[in-house]
């Protein structure tokens, strides 16, 4: 039976899910806790895709479809409150027949809403609001969701092993036999060996790969998110435009989540919050949810988005959001080793599966998919098995 390494604690969850459901022996392995990293902070979107519909196609489709699929397999972790697409001005209305086509397109099912319907729904709403598109986007738990990955891996055999550092890829030749892991636990170093190692590192993905000279194409892109001590709309509240910084409101329990801001960054562990962002989130959350401005910041959190840089882009809020997984030994005649890039919450379960695809093909294994319809078990089992 194969083994294979997985690094990183975040979508990784959903790879070792996915592998050990095709009966792969797997280890994944997390140089913190489990979610410390993009995959626990970000603000809890499940997208309905609606938001890359304008720019952003091929990312829109795979969220639409992820959508349907997570709600299925991972009830307990949503909120099915559906959101609303908010045309404010002229600038929002003249996309209105646009954002109308490319939903078709993408298959997003969507309603178009007078502003007086617009705010029976949510009242808090600017009240000059134009109209407003409603869509199946849902609030998921940040930590919720990806555990129940976690725990059904656990269950189908998988081992997780957190505060295990990798600190060198063992080589042979050009090959890959493993690595070499710092256990933080006891202080101690080992080896663990493995038919194929997969780097889920997320914004830590290029300086995994470095340790077995490798370059990826890798766009850190960290993005602030703040919170405010109230639930202020029941839906998630998008603007009607092309994806842009502070224009998502999401509900989370009692809490109203401003995001996000977008920038480049150099180094995932070096990253600080800009001082004047905070500001801009409230700033631009007012022009949605005017009455955002009663409440202080109840936390100011970041997280560092890894993007696939796939192209020219620049502008960090168009670089594209989907997802790629790369075979070093076709790129870079280095066998044994995956990397798994780009992506978003809400597509981590697509990113194993074409991942765990690719490990099939490598290895020989002629197996089928399963985690489209095998319902996931409880967060809480996690820690029952752990």
């Amino acid at each position: 039976m194969e083994h294979i390494i997985i690094i990183g604690g975040g979508v990784g969850g959903a790879l070792a899910h996915d592998l050990a459901l095709r009966g792969f022996r797997v280890t994944l392995v997390e140089k913190g806790g489990l979610l410390s990293g993009t995959s626990g902070r970000h603000h809890g979107l499940l997208h309905s895709g609606a938001r890359y519909v304008l720019h952003d196609l091929k990312t829109a489709r795979e969220c639409a479809e992820e959508n349907q699929i997570l709600r299925h397999i991972a009830p307990d972790a949503l909120e099915l409150n559906d959101g609303l697409f908010v045309a404010l001005d002229d600038a929002d209305t003249v996309l209105w027949d646009r954002f109308d086509e490319k939903c078709h397109e993408a298959g997003i099912p969507h309603t178009p809403l007078s502003a007086s319907q617009t705010l029976a729904m949510e009242p808090e709403l600017v009240p000059t609001l134009r109209g407003a598109f409603q869509v199946c986007d849902a609030t998921m738990d940040a930590w919720r969701l990806p555990l129940q990955f976690f725990a059904t891996a656990l269950c189908n055999g998988a081992k997780i092993r957190t505060f295990s550092e990798v600190i060198s890829i063992r080589t042979s030749g050009r090959s890959t036999v493993g690595v070499e892991v710092m256990d933080h636990r006891v202080n101690r170093v080992e080896t663990i060996g493995a038919d194929l190692v997969v780097n889920a590192a997320g914004p830590w993905t290029a300086k995994v790969a470095a340790m077995a000279d490798i370059q990826i194409p890798l766009r850190t892109v960290p993005g602030v998110m703040v919170s405010v001590p109230a639930r202020l709309n029941r839906m998630v509240i998008n603007r009607l435009h092309p994806a842009g910084e502070g224009d998502i409101i999401v509900p989370q329990r009692n809490l109203s989540i401003m995001g996000t801001t977008a920038w480049v960054a150099t180094d995932p562990d070096t990253v600080e919050i800009p001082s004047d962002h905070v500001k801009r989130l409230f700033e631009l959350g007012k022009q949605l949810i005017p009455g955002i401005m009663k409440y202080a910041a109840h936390s100011v959190w970041y997280a560092c988005r890894p993007l696939l840089d796939a192209g020219e882009e620049r502008d960090p809020m168009r670089i594209s959001r989907t997802f790629d997984c790369l075979d070093h030994a076709e790129r870079d005649d280095m066998e044994g080793i995956v990397t798994v890039l780009g992506g978003k919450a809400t597509t981590m379960r697509a990113m194993a599966e074409k991942t765990a695809d690719l490990i099939c093909r490598k290895t020989g294994r002629d197996l089928r998919c399963r985690t489209r319809e095998v319902v996931l078990k409880p967060y809480r089992t996690y820690y029952e098995y752990h």
